[in-house]
């Protein structure tokens, strides 16, 4: 009978390649409800795992309450409350569903939602446009500028990258990814290179197909002034990239992390779409003028999943400038992040590479084995919204993976293995 040590180093190996192999492209823009069949009146699509009204945190209800108001479920903030508190709302995970979304993590059937294909296993992954900068509905935000941000992108906007990505024939997101870390990137706070990256690729395009100049320029404008633009892109590679590394008995990989202000949880190649949960950690960072750490909310969304493919927080050592944004320290130790970061995971990814590291291959495949093992949490950039709703963003931190999760992980997959 096979060791069982040489039974999970397989299916690792396995699991690495397969997360390895992946090959993202960027493919079109289409409403949620044409790809979601599961998305009709009153159901929403959060970020993190399952969680229900009365357990939400502040931004997270604000965010709920203003897409209802979007979706034409109640016709002002105070009614969609009530529906919400009433249970006349329905909540999933987005990951249960091959979707993703940054910090609330709003998804709902008129919205429209980036394509990424993994074209060397044929499976798609979704993400919402990113709404810019400011008071937005990803960090809790719900007024009329809002709410008028999102109509344009859904009426304007998302059609217009729809028909320019289909016309494009797509774009290839795993070289746009390599070189944006070369230009100081790490993909989760700082996405300034892949976002210009992206919009070069597609300005002709746009241009080709835009109605008028009018809507070429506002959509120009809007996605050059947003240095996160290329962030929801990189979350959809992400789950693009992982979801074909589900159900590998015998392996240990993770292949989501994910929060929702309440919760942080977990899932592992081997259990498949079960959660492993704790209560989530605050970020430490800094914070916009006016603010503190005493007006934080606890650290939350799907973009953790950038780090579950060796981003982010993994790839810091790309990314010096964003140290000091997240409050990390010095930009002369983010490559220590990066050095940690391998420590837990079961390889590296020679396609995404780090100049200033001497090339190194970023941290990819977080094993829940040497996590608990050297006691060494997976470190996330995020950024931080206030506590209470409607508010938005007041700053960018550092956040830690509790260590609950992957002790609990561990134990299940203990058992699964037949190990006492």
């Amino acid at each position: 009978m096979e060791e069982i040590g040489n039974v999970i180093d397989r299916a690792n190996e396995q699991a690495l390649g397969v997360l390895l192999s992946g090959e993202p492209v960027l493919v079109d823009v289409v409403l949620a409800t044409d790809v979601i069949n599961v998305l009709k009146e009153k159901i929403i699509l959060h970020a993190g795992p399952p969680i229900e009204w009365k357990r939400m945190c502040g931004p997270m209800r604000g965010a709920i309450c203003g897409i209802a108001v979007f979706e034409g479920w109640a016709s002002n903030l105070n009614e969609a409350e009530k529906l919400a508190s009433q249970e006349a709302l329905e909540f999933a995970p987005n990951h249960q569903f091959g979707c993703v979304g940054p910090m609330t993590g709003m998804t709902t059937a008129s919205q429209p939602l980036i394509v990424v294909e993994n074209q060397h296993y044929g499976n798609r992954a979704y993400c919402t446009i990113n709404e810019g900068l400011g008071k937005v509905m990803r960090f809790g935000g719900n007024d009329q500028t809002v709410l008028e941000r999102l109509s344009w992108i859904k009426n304007e906007l998302a059609p217009l990258l729809g028909q320019a990505l289909r016309r494009a024939g797509g774009i290839k997101l795993k070289p746009l990814i390599a070189r944006g870390l070369t230009m100081g990137d790490e993909m989760h706070q700082r996405n300034v290179a892949c976002s210009s990256l992206l919009l070069r690729e597609l300005a002709p395009h746009m241009a080709a197909v835009a109605p008028e100049t009018e809507t070429l320029a506002r959509a120009y404008s809007f996605i050059a002034s947003n240095d996160q633009f290329f962030l929801n892109v990189a979350m959809a590679a992400g789950k693009a990239l992982t979801d074909p590394a589900y159900g590998i008995k015998g392996s240990s990989m993770v292949t989501a992390m994910s929060r929702n202000g309440t919760d942080f949880g977990i899932r592992v190649s081997s259990t498949g779409d079960r959660w492993f949960t704790a209560p989530v950690e605050m970020p430490k960072g800094l914070y916009f003028p006016g603010y503190s750490e005493s007006d934080a909310n606890p650290d939350m969304g799907d973009s953790a999943i950038v780090e579950t493919i060796g981003l982010g927080g993994f790839a810091m050592g790309a990314a010096p400038a964003v140290a000091g944004f997240v409050g990390a320290g010095a930009a002369s130790q983010a490559g220590q992040y990066t050095k940690n970061m391998a420590e837990i995971t079961l390889g590296e990814n020679k396609s995404w590479t780090i100049p200033a590291m001497d090339y190194l291959g970023v941290p990819a495949g977080i094993d829940i084995r040497r996590v608990v093992e050297t006691n060494t949490s997976p470190t996330i950039n995020t950024g931080i919204a206030h506590k209470e709703p409607g508010i938005g963003q007041v700053g960018a931190g550092v956040a830690k993976a509790p260590m609950a999760c992957f002790q609990k992980a561990l134990r299940t997959f203990a058992e699964q293995m037949g190990v006492k």
